[in-house]
């Protein structure tokens, strides 16, 4: 699996430090990587875990209503995300504690920027080396690491917005995805205003990957909420 791929994967940061945060948010987001979300407390942290499903959480040890330990607990308790302790705390207590729970790494503040990004590479390409970036639909292949669409044995191209919109209706495959959530994922943190657009790229991602496209059965609009993709054979 290409590495570029695992860019898309959504990284939860956790942290009562807002300054931290965005400096963790900005080191990976200078490394390529698309999908980020912060928490400052282990309730927030919980409820985006539960909500946004992230792929990989790091986890600070002190929370002002908690501790990383407890909350890796927790977390472990409905999902199996990889986990990354990123942490003041450098004792070798904290340190094998945190390994011993089960985390995937435990790093300590001050930390270089590209051993951050490395070790994020590390964990990722570890935990999910068995996907593909190739989804089958009913009349067509999406291959997101050549951002292209193959239908009737041909390559199409897709631009960026429909890439980021396919991806992310494809990370929730079979379940609706709303009007913001995609806007969100196509044009960020602001991403009101962008409904007759999304509605523009919908149409033309329908044009792309549907064998009839006034006639979808891949890319569904559930009336009134937002979109699914349906695999084939699903």
């Amino acid at each position: 699996m290409d590495y570029d791929y695992l860019k898309y994967k959504k990284i939860l940061i956790v942290d009562d430090e807002a300054e931290l945060l965005e400096m963790v948010r900005s080191i990976l987001e200078q490394d390529g990587f698309k999908a980020m979300k912060t928490a400052g407390t282990v309730s927030e942290a919980l409820q985006m875990c539960k909500e946004w499903k992230p792929d990989l959480a790091i986890l600070d040890v002190m929370l002002p209503d908690g501790n990383g330990f407890s909350l890796f607990e927790q977390i472990r308790t409905f999902t199996e995300i990889p986990i990354l302790f990123l942490t003041a705390r450098g004792e070798d207590e904290d340190r094998l504690r945190g390994l011993g729970l089960g985390a995937d790494d435990y790093m300590v503040k001050p930390f270089l920027p590209k051993e951050l990004s490395l070790r994020i590479g590390i964990i990722l390409r570890h935990n999910y080396k068995g996907e593909s970036p190739t989804v089958q639909l009913a009349g067509s292949q999406i291959d997101f690491d050549r951002a292209e669409v193959i239908k009737d044995h041909e390559p199409i191209s897709l631009t960026a917005k429909e890439h980021d919109i396919l991806l992310a209706l494809y990370r929730n495959a079979g379940r609706i995805v709303t009007i913001d959530q995609l806007c969100e994922a196509a044009w960020g943190d602001n991403p009101y205003g962008y409904e007759n657009s999304l509605m523009a790229h919908i149409r033309r991602i329908r044009e792309k990957i549907e064998t009839n496209p006034s006639k979808p059965v891949s890319l569904i609009t559930v009336k009134g909420l937002g979109y699914k993709l349906v695999l084939a054979g699903k």
